[in-house]
């Protein structure tokens, strides 16, 4: 199966990728998605190896902060039973799991967010979903050719810092 590629929205606030780089190993399960779309996508699409770029959301600036790579699929997502978890939802249940979570490892911190702002001037990413009018998905797909794009105006601009 070919790799896939994603973006994952985070508001720092709740959890940054600094955070993750502090956390044991640089992993984390990416819990908390109450999106049925994204919920899919984490359940039914997402694999082993597949990168994702790690998004801060709902920030200042909003932006592209790094990247992570899937290290365990698809799985339900257990803050959703517990009554005391922001996430918790009454429907969900051990037998019959509502939401999924996957678990992700910091591949790499970008020195500076690649902004929306600077993102929505590369014509090749004109039709990426993170730039369409009105997305909010939580988890997106990422085109082969987006991901490539991204990581080359990455390696780009962190050339010239240097």
């Amino acid at each position: 199966m070919a790799k896939k590629y994603w973006l994952l929205k985070s508001e720092p606030e709740a959890f940054s990728i600094s955070d993750l780089a502090q956390a044991p190993g640089q992993i984390t399960c990416w819990d908390g998605v109450r999106n049925y779309q994204a919920r899919n996508y984490l359940r039914d699409d997402i694999q082993i190896n597949d990168l994702a770029f790690f998004h801060h959301s709902n920030a200042c600036p909003p932006g592209i902060a790094g990247v992570v790579k899937v290290i365990q699929s698809g799985y339900p997502d257990s803050t959703a039973w517990d009554p005391f978890d922001c996430h918790y939802d009454a429907k969900s249940t051990v037998a019959n799991p509502r939401w999924f979570m996957i678990d992700v490892q910091l591949v790499t911190r970008f020195e500076e967010i690649l902004t929306l702002e600077l993102l929505r001037t590369v014509p090749a990413l004109k039709s990426m979903e993170l730039l369409r009018k009105g997305s909010r998905l939580s988890v997106q797909p990422v085109r082969a050719d987006e991901y490539q794009t991204v990581m080359k105006l990455y390696r780009s601009l962190n050339s010239r810092r240097q």
